[in-house]
C-alpha cells in the first residue's frame, strides 16, 4: 500500500510539473508571416514578372528554405550542365579546398573592409555571414553595415541599443536566420548601421549614395575595420556591365581602401543538385570552401570587367524533418515542440522568440509551419528560455520553454 501511495504521489508531483512547464496561454497575436498556402494564392494571382523572385523572399522569410530555392529557379529558369570526367579531373587537380571561414579571416587581416554578398533568397548565406562574425570581431572588426536595414524615415535607431531586431528593422531581415545573424552582431559587441540609399535610385545613382553612407561612417571611425554585407552584384569592383561601378568599386574608390569581395551568392545551390552549376558539382563540396591554386591564390569570380577577390561554394543542403541540417549546427539544438494538447486548429505557424524580447515586433528566433496535428513541429534553438507562439492567423496561444 505505502508502495502504491508512494507511486501516485510521483506521479502527481510530475504531472504538476509537467503543468507549471507549460501554461499555455491564449493571446491577441498578429504576424506578417505567411502562410505557405498564402504565397502560393499570391503567386497564382500575380501577374508581374518578377512574382516567383517575390514568392522565393516570401518563403525565406517564413523559414522554408525548400521552396525558397524551388521558386527562385521558377524565377531564374533552370537546366542541367554537367563537365565531362576529363574536365572534372583537370578542375580537381588544378585547384584544392580549403576551409572558407579559416581562409576568409586570414585574409580579413591585412585589410580593413570586407564586403561580402548574399541571394536574398537564400537563407544559408546569412547563416554563414554569421559563423565569420565572432571570428572577425577577434581579429579587429568593429562595425557592421547591412544593406537590408531600413534607412532614411524607415531607419531602426533604437537597434544598436534594443539588442535585437524588429519588424520594421527591414524586409529581408524579417527573416529568422537574418534576424539571427543581427542579433548575435550585437551580442558580441559590434556598431550595426544602415547604409542603404534612402532616395530609392537606380542604377549607378544608388551605388554612389550606398558607397558614400558607408564612407561616412569609416570617416567617423578612421582605422577601424568594417563588414559590409549587400546583395548579389553591390560586391563587384571594377567597371560593372550595368552600373558603371558598383557600390563595393565605388567604395575602394572614395576611401582608397581595398576591400576583401567575397561572393558566395554566385554558385548558390539549386532546388535540386542536378541543377546546380557544374563546377559546384564538379568540385563535390562538403563544408563551405574556398578553392585555392597551387600558388594559394584563390578562385576570382569574374564577369567582364567586374569582379569579387574570391568565390565560396557552400554544399548542398540535406533536410531533417523538411528543415535545414545546417539549422542544427554549432550551438543550435533540434528541439520537438509537442502541439497534441494545442487547442487550435491547423495549419499553424509555430513561432519562437528569445525570452524578454517583445512577441509583437522582434524577428522570432526559429519559425516553423505544421500543417497537421500529426506533423512533427521541430525549432533550431540554442540553450536558453524562450516564447513559443503558435498561430493560425484568428488563435494564438503562447506557452513558456526552456531549452537545456
Amino acid at each position: 500500500m505505502k508502495q502504491i501511495l508512494f507511486i501516485l504521489a510521483i506521479m502527481l508531483l510530475l504531472s504538476s510539473f509537467k503543468e507549471s512547464e507549460r501554461i499555455i496561454e491564449e493571446i491577441h497575436f498578429e504576424t506578417e508571416y505567411k502562410f505557405s498556402s498564402e504565397i502560393e494564392e499570391k503567386v497564382a494571382k500575380d501577374t508581374v514578372a518578377w512574382k516567383h523572385q517575390i514568392s522565393a523572399s516570401d518563403y525565406a522569410i517564413k523559414g522554408d528554405y525548400r521552396n525558397a530555392l524551388v521558386q527562385w529557379d521558377l524565377a531564374m529558369g533552370t537546366r542541367e550542365q554537367n563537365f565531362s570526367k576529363a574536365q572534372i579531373d583537370s578542375i580537381n587537380l588544378q585547384y584544392s579546398k580549403v576551409k572558407a571561414t579559416d581562409y576568409i579571416i586570414r585574409e580579413a587581416e591585412k585589410t580593413q573592409i570586407v564586403i561580402i554578398n548574399e541571394a536574398h533568397h537564400n537563407s544559408f548565406h546569412r547563416v554563414f555571414t554569421r559563423s565569420l562574425l565572432q571570428k572577425l570581431f577577434d581579429v579587429g572588426y568593429r562595425h557592421l553595415g547591412l544593406e537590408a536595414l531600413g534607412n532614411g524615415k524607415h531607419l531602426d535607431s533604437t537597434l544598436n541599443s534594443r539588442k535585437y531586431p524588429i519588424l520594421e528593422s527591414g524586409y529581408y531581415t524579417k527573416d529568422p536566420q537574418f534576424g539571427n545573424m543581427i542579433r548575435t552582431a550585437l551580442e558580441i559587441g559590434y556598431n550595426v548601421f544602415a547604409y542603404e540609399d534612402i532616395n530609392k535610385k537606380r542604377g549607378p545613382a544608388r551605388e554612389i549614395e550606398q558607397a558614400r553612407n558607408i564612407q561616412q561612417v569609416i570617416q567617423k571611425n578612421p582605422g577601424e575595420k568594417f563588414l559590409i554585407y549587400c546583395g548579389f552584384d553591390h560586391v563587384l569592383e571594377g567597371n560593372h556591365r550595368s552600373w558603371e561601378k558598383a557600390m563595393a568599386a565605388r567604395l575602394a574608390d572614395y576611401t582608397q581602401i581595398n576591400p576583401l569581395t567575397i561572393n558566395q551568392a554566385v554558385y548558390s545551390e539549386k532546388s535540386k543538385p542536378e541543377f546546380n552549376y557544374p563546377l559546384l558539382k564538379a568540385l563535390d563540396i562538403k563544408e563551405s570552401s574556398v578553392i585555392i591554386d597551387e600558388h594559394d591564390k584563390p578562385l576570382m569570380y569574374k564577369s567582364g570587367e567586374a569582379w569579387a577577390d574570391l568565390v565560396v561554394f557552400h554544399p548542398n543542403t540535406d533536410y531533417k524533418e523538411n528543415r535545414p541540417h545546417w539549422l542544427f549546427e554549432d550551438e543550435n539544438n533540434q528541439i520537438f515542440i509537442p502541439l497534441d494538447d494545442i487547442q487550435v486548429e491547423f495549419p499553424v505557424l509555430v513561432l519562437a522568440f528569445k525570452e524578454g524580447e517583445d512577441i509583437n515586433s522582434a524577428i522570432p528566433v526559429d519559425i516553423t509551419e505544421t500543417k497537421n496535428e500529426t506533423d512533427n513541429c521541430i525549432l533550431a534553438l540554442q540553450q536558453g528560455f524562450y516564447t513559443i507562439v503558435v498561430t493560425n492567423g484568428i488563435k494564438s496561444v503562447k506557452f513558456s520553454y526552456k531549452v537545456k
